[in-house]
């Protein structure tokens, strides 16, 4: 039944807007802002991860084509000149990429592809201002951080700051890191003559790989080199080689946990 102006409902409807009208509206407010702003994430945010994608994705399919070219020694001059227009135009893409989103995993990976290159390119004073960057990215995920401190820490020991490497080093890493960062130690220690503790560090590094069946032949060749004799190890087939994790440029999807070295 409809209300009239002069009903007693009417006069408490009335004292009921009046009283509680305030709370309703901060009410409706509050609802509004919610879906407002779920829209505009949805619309911004989400937008900006497909753009750092798309670039990220033309930035790999650049340097695929560069490490395709460089592995070719008899290039023409014309063939050279184009290949040396591509690389400065990788950087270029990944300079913008890091620009426009620096704090991204794009960013991260983008960056380990210029270093990458860089090492490549025996400038190692360069790469190792770009693993900075890259570790000054703050991805919260401790796997990301101890693959590009080990990066960084081995251009600084090929700059011949082996002070400064042995510093990175030293950080705190996850566990199924412990191996690299082990065998790491012992180069440094080794450039900086100590032999004691580079042999202490091979095979701390030894151990922790027979403790889950993993082998590295370059690491049985530093430990020969130190008239060490490692007992062999029975491989699994099944394990990707930490080492390769650790050399390779790496592909990670930003959804997948990446703290298993074994893993990347």
């Amino acid at each position: 039944m409809a209300l009239t102006p002069n009903s007693p409902n009417a006069d408490n409807s009335m004292q009921a807007l009046k009283q509680y009208g305030s709370y309703i509206l901060t009410a409706i407010l509050v609802a509004l802002a919610a879906y407002f702003g779920w829209t505009y994430w949805q619309n911004n945010h989400a937008r900006v991860d497909t753009v750092a994608a798309d670039q990220y994705a033309d930035i790999q399919r650049l340097n695929e084509e560069v490490n395709l070219a460089s592995q070719n020694p008899d290039l023409e001059a014309e063939a050279q000149a184009s290949l040396k227009q591509s690389r400065g135009q990788l950087d270029k893409d990944i300079d913008a990429l890091v620009s426009t989103h620096g704090e991204s995993i794009y960013a991260w990976q983008a960056l380990m592809i210029k270093a990458r290159q860089q090492v490549d390119s025996d400038d190692f004073a360069a790469a190792t201002e770009t693993f900075k960057k890259a570790l000054a990215i703050d991805l919260g995920d401790a796997g990301l951080e101890a693959i590009t401190r080990l990066r960084y820490a081995k251009t600084l020991l090929a700059t011949g700051d082996a002070d400064a490497a042995l510093a990175e080093a030293n950080n705190d890493m996850p566990s199924s890191f412990e191996a690299s960062q082990q065998e790491l130690l012992g180069d440094i220690y080794l450039v900086q003559e100590n032999k004691d503790s580079a042999i202490k560090s091979y095979n701390n590094a030894w151990k922790l790989l027979s403790s889950r069946q993993e082998t590295r032949a370059v690491l049985a060749l530093k430990m020969e080199s130190l008239g060490l004799s490692p007992e062999p190890i029975a491989e699994q087939t099944a394990l990707i080689q930490e080492s390769a994790a650790i050399e390779q440029p790496l592909v990670v999807d930003s959804s997948e946990s990446t703290t298993n070295e074994g893993a990347q």
